[in-house]
Order: structure tokens, then C-alpha cells, then sequence
């Protein structure tokens, strides 16, 4: 069995999901609150490539993906200087800013229907629509403009940090004073955590939940931050890991 890709709790998923694969055919498991997930991380390679028929693998040692299976999106650091490359990028498309506790602020741009989808899918606590245009090029010049200040992208370790509190809500209040602000939104993930948890690569313990792809997993009295990312191309099997582990502080209360 191997990892070979993750499903986010966003848009029509209601849960998060690890997708697992044997012998070419996927399983979606869910990682629903207290579910009790028990794989053990062997070895890691290429995740392959998911397709309509099911999984294809690779033996490419380069994780999560070789250079075969390693898309270039075009988009990736567009600033609006492009000839519209993609269909999509014709689409209405939505500008905003995106909130991470306690006070991490970043710009995004995303196509006007999936607004809300592509917040949770980053794990935002709260954000601002700022503007909707016409097209992904208007969406990327003005995004470029707004990032020479806020910045436009957030590390998950940053995120992690911030799981177990709140937005600042003085200083995003001072952010949105600058901006003609269309709508707001806020999230939550039911997370319930009163400490940090700790980074980890693993995928044993309770799901405490998901927050974007990163995966809150309680074990042995302290809980653990997974990015989900990072699990992709490992070769699994089934039982719990046994592998000694850092606790959290709330293990010690």
C-alpha cells in the first residue's frame, strides 16, 4: 500500500481524506473526528498518478513526485505579465485576503466561484473579498500590487504554529482599514486545542481533525501536527507505529 494523494475538507468533501493505493485501485480514508487512523511509514517514494481508472506507480525514488510526475502550473508565480495560458484563467476571478492565527496575512487570488473552497482548502481563520474582475491576468496585477505589503503566501509550519489560537482581531481589523472590503468570512475547524501540537510525519492516532492539509492526531496525550503533503509516497501497512515520539506540553498537565 502506498499514500498517493490527499482530499482536503473543502468545497463538497465534508471531511478530509488520505487516498491509499493497492495494486492500482484507491481508497479514500476518511479523517473524520475520532477516527483511528493506524498505518505505519515504511519506505518513500514517487506517488505515481492518480487517473480516472485508478492509480499508475512509479519506482522513482524522488518523493513526493520524480520530475515525470511534477506538474508545472503556469500560475504558479504569475503577476499578470502572461497571455492567459489556461481556460481558467479566463473565468471572473476573485481577489482577497486570507488570515492566520494569531496575526499572519497573506493576498490570494482564486476564480469568483470557488472563493470559499480555496480558503478552507489553505486552513484560513478568517478573510476579506476584496475585488472581483474579469479575468485571472487583472486578478494577478492587482494581487501583485497588494503582496508587495502583505506578502502572498503562508508556510504550513506557520500555520501550525498558530493552530491552537485566534485571529488578532485588532491587528486584521488595522489590515482591512487600508482596503475596500466586499465581504468577510470566518472558519472554523473544530479543532478544540489549548497547546501547540507538535510537527510530525506520521499517521497513527485519533483525528482530532483537518485544518487545509494539515492533520491533528492525538496520541499518548499529546497532539500532533501532520502535514499531509508529507505523507504522500510513502509505502504503508496496516497497525499502528510504533515509533517513539516528542510529546506535546499538554502531556505533561
Amino acid at each position: 500500500m502506498q499514500i498517493v494523494g490527499y482530499v482536503t475538507a473543502a468545497g463538497d468533501a465534508d471531511y478530509a481524506s488520505l487516498l491509499v493505493a493497492t495494486d492500482g485501485d484507491v481508497e479514500a480514508v476518511p479523517l473524520t473526528r475520532g477516527t483511528d487512523l493506524a498505518y505505519s511509514l515504511g519506505d518513500r517514494r514517487c506517488a505515481g498518478t492518480l487517473t480516472g481508472e485508478g492509480h499508475r506507480p512509479c519506482d522513482a525514488s524522488e518523493a513526493p513526485y520524480c520530475p515525470s510526475h511534477t506538474g508545472r502550473w503556469p500560475c504558479a508565480r504569475c503577476t499578470g505579465d502572461c497571455d492567459l495560458p489556461l481556460e481558467s484563467c479566463r473565468e471572473e476571478h476573485a481577489v482577497y485576503l486570507a488570515a492566520f492565527a494569531p496575526a499572519t496575512f497573506k493576498v490570494g487570488v482564486t476564480r469568483s466561484w470557488r472563493l470559499r473552497e480555496r480558503l478552507r482548502e489553505q486552513g484560513a481563520d478568517r478573510a476579506a473579498h476584496l475585488r472581483t474582475v474579469a479575468d485571472g491576468r487583472v486578478a494577478r496585477q492587482v494581487e501583485a500590487e497588494i503582496a508587495a505589503d502583505v506578502g502572498d503566501s503562508v508556510r504550513v509550519p506557520t500555520k501550525v504554529e498558530g493552530l491552537h489560537r485566534s485571529v488578532d482581531t485588532g491587528a486584521w481589523a488595522d489590515l482591512l482599514a487600508g482596503f475596500e472590503v466586499l465581504d468577510t468570512f470566518e472558519f472554523a475547524y473544530g479543532l478544540d486545542l489549548t497547546d501547540r501540537p507538535v510537527r510530525e510525519t506520521m499517521a497513527t492516532g485519533e483525528v482530532r481533525g483537518t485544518k487545509g492539509r494539515v492533520l491533528v492526531l492525538a496520541r499518548g496525550g499529546s497532539t500532533y501536527a501532520v502535514d499531509m503533503r508529507d505523507l504522500v509516497g510513502y509505502e504503508v501497512r496496516e497497525g499502528e507505529s510504533d515509533r517513539r515520539l516528542q510529546s506535546s506540553l499538554g502531556a505533561f498537565e
